[in-house]
């Protein structure tokens, strides 16, 4: 069979893999090229939508200690983690067929950071899901951390939507805005901390305190990660990387 009848009836790539691209580098090449390094961005972002869901999902489990809830956001991280290898895989299948150039290369290597820090916030998500049960439907709950925690997932919540929001329009300002809602989590997460402390003598309920500590702390990380996803941006316009935490440092708070 010749080469012109074996591409007759080619079925189309799926979402996150890579179709055969000509090996010369030419022109055609690099249009696909160009393509399906597109389509991967896509997918890639589509995991913060998933991450969206999950935190959504968990946070109400949280709220009212749904733990059936907080079994499904464990079993759906499966759709995350797929989305990883997917995504990871087709950048690698892709790099195989034509090396990147310039901004195609900034842009492979922030999408690899990012589908890692898409990975990581759904593990946080879980790991939220995981400390409900532990917690007990019956747990003698102090109202105002449950309050404070849930204002965190709020703007966890509203950084996980801005920094795809950044990475699709290559919008730094947008990207650097994520460190005003990072530092709300970080006074939350320090002011529940600190009730944890001073909650009391009563065992179950320093234990649970504790449990939401840990939650917390997993929202927190979500926060950092979307702002890590941030600084990615700023690499894929500019060619440079900076933390976006070491000026927020030298800005009054």
């Amino acid at each position: 069979m010749s080469p012109a009848s074996s591409a007759e009836g080619s079925p189309e790539p799926a979402a996150g893999t890579v179709a055969e691209a000509s090996p010369g580098g030419g022109g055609g090449g690099r249009a696909h090229f160009q393509d399906q390094l597109q389509q991967l961005e896509r997918h890639a972002l589509g995991g913060l939508d998933l991450i969206v869901e999950q935190l959504d999902r968990v946070l109400e489990a949280l709220q009212h200690r749904d733990i059936e809830l907080a079994q499904m956001v464990i079993a759906d991280d499966d759709r995350v983690d797929g989305r990883y290898l997917e995504v990871h895989q087709g950048i690698l299948s892709l790099l195989a067929l034509q090396a990147p150039v310039a901004g195609d290369l900034r842009l492979v290597a922030a999408l690899l950071h990012t589908i890692k820090h898409i990975e990581r916030m759904g593990d946080q998500c879980v790991n939220i899901a995981k400390l409900i049960p532990l917690s007990g439907y019956d747990a003698p709950v102090d109202p105002d951390v449950v309050e404070a925690i849930l204002k965190m997932g709020a703007f966890a919540r509203s950084e996980v939507v801005q920094c795809k929001a950044s990475f699709a329009g290559r919008d730094i300002g947008l990207a650097e805005d994520l460190v005003r809602q990072d530092r709300e989590i970080n006074r939350l997460n320090r002011d529940i901390f600190r009730a944890a402390i001073e909650i009391g003598d009563d065992l179950d309920r320093r234990e649970w305190a504790m449990h939401m500590t840990l939650v917390a702390r997993a929202i927190e990380r979500i926060g950092d990660n979307a702002v890590d996803i941030g600084e990615q941006v700023a690499f894929v316009v500019t060619g440079l990387f900076r933390e976006f935490s070491d000026s927020s440092r030298q800005q009054p708070s």
